[in-house]
């Protein structure tokens, strides 16, 4: 069964940037509301604001993200899928970040509002902004 989740919008742009993959990991991303590293011995990815990018990185700018409001044991399944597949069906691109908690779907900015919509006629509900977040 589908779950119905709430979310809220992160106020600031995010970009998703690509270092050499045998780059150290850098402090640059740090400091803002909302940044992530991964490496694998593949890849080095950075998601954090815009604003905090140097230039010389393949970067893919614009997007913004979608926090999934509550903490979702590991025992739960398919709350992802559920926040997604309305996405997936309004074929609305995502990047998908997984924390402890919690989930984050970056969509880009310009279908945001396609993606409220999609979500909201399948029972997602966008919950209003704070200072940190974006309504």
């Amino acid at each position: 069964m589908p779950h119905s989740l709430k979310y809220r919008v992160l106020a600031k742009p995010l970009a998703v940037c690509q270092p050499a993959a045998d780059t150290p990991v850098p402090s640059w991303p740090q400091g803002g509301e909302f940044f992530c590293v991964v490496q694998s011995a593949d890849e080095l990815s950075i998601v954090c604001e815009e604003d905090r990018v140097p230039e010389g990185f393949r970067v893919e700018r614009g997007w913004v993200a979608l926090k999934l409001e509550g903490r979702f044991p590991f025992s739960m399944t398919g709350v992802l899928a559920s926040f997604l597949q309305p996405l997936a069906e309004a074929k609305i691109p995502i990047f998908a970040i997984s924390t402890f908690d919690t989930d984050f779907v970056l969509v880009k900015c310009e279908e945001l509002e396609r993606a409220r919509k999609a979500l909201e006629a399948a029972g997602h509900q966008s919950l209003p902004h704070s200072s940190r977040f974006l309504r």
